[in-house]
């Protein structure tokens, strides 16, 4: 069976919390809209069932199942946490997770209104999720490096997407990043894919983190270019100061991410536009925003 083979619906999910979890089995089942890797459907209105659905190996899922328990009680914005574990069958052979819901609404559909307190927010999470991470924690494998080894990447969605007008600013901001010191200090757990799918605001301000399969023990820097790609302008200056953790190095490597991680956003936007699979419309646009604010550098 391949991954497009398998057609995830409501009946499947309940027929898997039946075989497997049947004091859930029946609570109301509501799909979520988005997810590409995994694909979401509330459980109630506590509880959510994460289904392994294009990523090719369980190695995400399997990652907060591990690690999202000893994260979460130290972190002051709600995370999803896993609750009940679902294995390959017959009937599905991936891997699906029950987690807690974490409420709000995808920032990718929403708007922060109320920037310093997102500002203060956001830095007050990362505060908290930047600690020294232990020995056996994951390695990044696909992100985490210094940017000067992610520029095959960057040339890629440069040359796809860039605004001719910007072009050169972006590329020195990259440039400048590329050329920024290394991280010196030890290993700290970074979410490694805050974009704004993956936060959700309330009040019009952020109000939860969610989808920490990429998480790893590395270089804050790749968390710390949500700055920019969350916050809205004239706030970034006001995350780093009440983040307090950031050198000039590190706030330059982190710009320059910012860049790479816009252009991503204006790419999937793009690939939306055309109908491309995995592509999202609506983050074009939002990845245009992202990058006017890495460019202001504010």
């Amino acid at each position: 069976m391949t991954d497009t083979e398998i057609e995830i619906t409501a009946d499947l999910v309940r027929d898997l919390l039946q075989e497997q979890h049947p004091d859930l089995a029946g609570l109301t089942i509501r799909e979520v809209a988005g997810g590409w890797g995994n694909q979401m459907w509330r459980l109630g209105d506590e509880l959510a069932v994460r289904m392994q659905r294009m990523d090719r190996t369980p190695e995400l899922q399997l990652k907060e199942r591990r690690w999202l328990p000893v994260l979460a009680p130290r972190l002051p914005l709600p995370v999803p946490t896993p609750v009940r574990f679902g294995e390959p069958s017959e009937r599905f052979p991936k891997h699906w997770t029950v987690m807690t819901w974490v409420p709000g609404e995808p920032l990718d559909h929403g708007t922060i209104s109320r920037g310093t307190h997102a500002a203060d927010t956001l830095a007050g999470f990362l505060q908290a999720l930047h600690v020294e991470a232990p020995a056996e924690a994951p390695i990044a494998t696909d992100r985490g490096a210094h940017p000067r080894n992610c520029t095959a990447g960057f040339e890629n969605f440069f040359q796809a997407v860039a605004p001719d007008d910007v072009a050169a600013d972006v590329r020195a901001v990259w440039d400048d990043a590329v050329g920024a010191p290394s991280w010196e200090g030890p290993p700290v757990w970074v979410h490694g894919d805050l974009h704004p799918a993956n936060v959700v605001v309330a009040d019009g301000t952020l109000s939860g983190i969610v989808d920490f399969g990429s998480m790893f023990a590395g270089d804050p820097a790749w968390d710390l270019a949500a700055a920019w790609v969350l916050l809205p302008a004239g706030t970034a200056s006001r995350f780093f100061d009440v983040y307090a953790q950031a050198d000039e190095a590190a706030i330059r490597r982190a710009r320059g991410l910012a860049a790479l991680k816009s252009l991503f956003l204006m790419l999937m936007g793009q690939n939306g536009d055309r109908g491309l699979p995995g592509g999202k419309p609506n983050w074009g646009p939002a990845g245009r925003a992202a990058l006017d604010r890495v460019l202001k550098g504010v």
